[in-house]
């Protein structure tokens, strides 16, 4: 994916054009009303469900968000695929034939959803990629600067490994689900961060996802190197982390190595309280969900204006190049900005957090 400066002021600039009173106009700049008015049907297809968020964030808020949007008379017809290719395939299908407005696709596999991408396009519903980047012909991408995160996750578990950290450091790399293009470019950022500066003893790229192949790949790695020659792993998300978590203690490990993740999963930020795991990729569900709701009832709507500003970065896909986009940028979760981050926008309450067993961390971080 080819990246470009992040629009920060999308939501700003969306803003001025409705105080304008421009949202209903084409890009050529004539009269016109839009193709479709509140009554719409936003099809919304989720990957997976190991996963926590898609469930309890990424649906709920582009639910609330298109009803925001449309005077509560837009709804959002949902299917999640439980990472299963051909079933979202066969979700897609149905959401062609129950003729929906506009559909936003979290794909389980880019590439092999493509065609039922095209399938879409000549049907006249767009598609906007949603979190990953699918390939075919898509409208829209929403998501966040996933080559970012993997050079965040990387400098933050350099900073985590300490003074004295150098090329005789070994560290396991634990990657994504080879079918997801976000793997692929976390993975880049983060080997574009440790390369030089570490020895990338093993790397995985971890199937589905799941965190009982990380586990696994884990204790292969321990067997090979020795667990007390690992000095650090990255993890690419909080699921394997926790996977990653256990073959290091089924070892006999007592003190944990710095260990990365994503996701700000509820037991990833307890582990990250207690010092098992040390950071996790916060990225604001909240406002890449917005957005994406956003764009799909403007794309629909036929306000391309507001499109444009909403979705003014470029990316490219294997299959299409200039896909517009919105990149929404994150930052790095550890025991010091807790309070800024989860707790600030709302995601956990502090009673979430600070369950009896972690009582003692949170008073030592003043959560409370």
């Amino acid at each position: 994916m080819r990246r470009t400066v992040l629009s920060l002021a999308a939501s700003a600039m969306t803003l001025a054009l409705a105080g304008c009173g421009v949202l209903n106009a084409t890009s050529d700049g004539a009269d016109a009303s839009p193709t479709k008015g509140d009554d719409l049907t936003v099809g919304l297809l989720l990957p997976e469900k190991v996963n926590t968020r898609y469930d309890k964030f990424d649906h709920p808020i582009i639910k609330a968000k298109v009803a925001e949007l449309t005077n509560n008379k837009g709804k959002v017809e949902y299917a999640n695929a439980e990472q299963d290719a051909d079933k979202q395939a066969s979700q897609l299908q149905k959401m062609i034939d129950d003729k929906v407005d506009v559909i936003l696709l979290d794909a389980v596999d880019s590439h092999a959803i493509a065609d039922m991408v095209k399938k879409a396009k000549d049907a006249g519903i767009p598609v906007i990629a949603y979190d990953r980047l699918a390939e075919g012909p898509i409208d829209g991408y929403v998501s966040f600067d996933n080559e970012l995160v993997g050079e965040v996750q990387a400098r933050t578990l350099l900073d985590g490994m300490g003074p004295g950290t150098g090329l005789s450091s070994r560290i396991v790399m634990m990657n994504g689900s080879p079918t997801d293009p976000n793997a692929k470019q976390f993975k880049q950022g983060a080997e574009s961060e440790l390369s030089g500066k570490v020895t990338i003893a093993k790397s995985y790229d971890t199937k589905d996802w799941d965190p009982k192949n990380a586990q696994a790949n884990m204790a292969e790695a321990i067997a090979e190197i020795g667990a007390s020659k690992i000095k650090g792993v990255y993890s690419a998300n909080d699921a394997m982390a926790g996977g990653i978590i256990k073959a290091l203690e089924a070892a006999g490990v007592t003190e944990l190595p710095p260990i990365t993740g994503q996701d700000a999963e509820l037991a990833a930020v307890q582990r990250i309280i207690s010092g098992e795991q040390y950071m996790s990729v916060y990225k604001s569900y909240p406002a890449e969900a917005e957005a994406a709701a956003e764009m799909a009832v403007a794309k629909v709507q036929g306000h391309d204006i507001q499109f444009d500003a909403l979705a003014s970065d470029k990316v490219d896909s294997p299959t299409a190049k200039d896909i517009p986009a919105q990149l929404v940028t994150v930052v790095a979760l550890t025991k010091t900005n807790i309070k800024d981050t989860v707790l600030a926008d709302g995601i956990y309450k502090v009673s979430e957090i600070c369950t009896d067993e972690y009582k003692a961390e949170c008073a030592a971080l003043k959560l409370k």
